[in-house]
């Protein structure tokens, strides 16, 4: 099929060298020139693992082709894919809408009879409706909207377009339907389920998946606060809990929250939404205070370890991007403990395997380091903020050697508290005790 994806962000460059990797012959499309033209180039402007080697793969074969131009687009295209963001408003917590809105407005009226429009973007309950309506005036008889929402992991992006848990279809005919499941023909045969639905409850099954990820981690970090306060062991309690079938193991790992571009503007339009609508969802805000006190509690246990004040103080941060195998740094939680540490007077200095040239530039005024070697030598404390499995294996005791002062906070929850305190090091994790029985400060 000849399909058409417009916006080449995270989204729409995954779907569209996926698209072309299932067979189908597809069309990028984006108004940013310069990011069409590093496209063009088998360029990627962001990390992600497998992607780069897909869009080299198809556009040197033409399968892939990217373009600035609406007019080809809608001239090529049996099926578009509309894949813009929906980026938090400047001005409350709702979802803007404005390059979702600017699609319809341009693709719109120069559809040809019988298109299809596939919106992938997380929307507010009732957007598709509404933009269901606006098509109809603006497109040739026939066009209709479909709502497809995406339930992409960053890091895990490709793998979950081709082999998804589950594929959802919002359409209001058969014909949507059919034409959707062609061009998913291969991802069904290999025996993805799928979901038929109508508009409302396709858009909310991706906010209310969103809304249930960060609850479920929120929930973890309220009982470290807990286990802090009791002197309890919050991985120990994950553990046991996780075991009950009906709760799971999965996003139970307590640690300074969640980031990124997706969760916490979601939770936050999410619970403006349903405002509006009269229902309260007033637990959801719950879930984003209890998420940036994990960043307010990393702070404090690094003013802890510094007597009291960072000022002056040298602090390693291990980690930008707000989670591994990404080199995103949206919302960042490791990122936001550096910066208040350095207003509050701290020499910071980060090291991330993927984000740095991000963080330098909405950073600037962070020190960044080649390695974490070089961001531990002299620290007086070191952070780790973002789980990249090769902070998991560094060498405590070789670290000790080139730290001014051994003393670590493991903010994800994840290193060996024994194997570093073994090796001399002063260790602190959110919702732990200190390794053997050390007085918790």
């Amino acid at each position: 099929m000849r399909l058409t994806v417009i916006g080449t962000g995270y989204l729409g460059a995954t779907h569209a060298a996926c698209m072309a990797e299932l067979g189908h012959e597809v069309l990028g499309v984006d108004v940013d020139p310069d990011k069409i033209a590093a496209l063009r180039a088998g360029r990627v402007p962001f990390h992600e693992p497998g992607l780069p080697e897909l869009i080299a793969q198809h556009t040197a074969t033409g399968r892939l082709r990217f373009t600035t131009s609406y007019e080809e687009a809608a001239a090529f295209g049996q099926v578009h894919f509309s894949c813009v963001g929906t980026p938090q408003s400047k001005d409350s917590e709702a979802a803007d809408l404005t390059y979702v809105d600017a699609v319809i407005e341009n693709l719109g009226p120069l559809l040809p009879e019988g298109a299809l429009v596939v919106g992938k973007s997380t929307v507010p309950v009732g957007t598709a409706d509404r933009l269901a309506g606006r098509l109809a005036e603006l497109a040739g008889p026939g066009a209709e909207l479909a709502w497809n929402p995406e339930f992409l992991r960053e890091g895990f992006a490709v793998a979950d377009t081709l082999r998804p848990d589950r594929l959802v279809l919002g359409v209001r005919s058969a014909r949507a339907e059919e034409l959707l499941r062609a061009v998913y023909a291969p991802v069904i045969a290999a025996g993805t389920p799928v979901v038929s639905a109508d508009f409302p409850t396709a858009e909310l099954v991706k906010t209310a998946a969103n809304a249930f990820l960060a609850t479920k981690i929120s929930f973890i970090n309220a009982m470290a606060e807990v286990c802090e306060a009791a002197g309890a062991d919050v991985s120990v309690l994950a553990e046991a809990i996780g075991h009950d079938e009906r709760i799971g193991r999965k996003f139970l790992r307590a640690g300074v929250g969640f980031g990124g571009g997706c969760l916490p503007k979601d939770i936050r339009a999410f619970a403006h939404r349903a405002d509006e609508l009269g229902v309260s969802l007033a637990f959801l805000r719950e879930v984003d205070r209890i998420n940036m006190r994990r960043r307010d509690r990393v702070v404090e246990l690094a003013r802890d370890l510094c007597g009291g004040a960072v000022l002056g103080a040298r602090i390693a941060v291990l980690g930008a991007a707000f989670k591994p195998d990404s080199d995103d740094i949206r919302d960042s939680p490791a990122l936001n403990v550096a910066a208040r540490l350095r207003l509050d007077g701290a020499d910071v200095t980060v090291y991330d395997p993927q984000a740095m040239d991000n963080a330098r530039k909405a950073f600037p005024l962070l020190g960044y380091a080649l390695s974490a070697e070089e961001a531990v030598r002299g620290a007086d404390v070191v952070l780790h903020l973002t789980e990249w499995p090769e902070f998991r294996e560094l060498d405590p005791e070789r670290l000790r050697t080139l730290a001014g002062r051994p003393r670590i906070v493991d903010g994800r929850g994840v290193l060996d508290a024994g194997r570093w305190a073994a090796a001399g090091w002063e260790f602190r994790a959110l919702g732990r005790p200190a390794p053997g029985g050390e007085e918790r400060q």
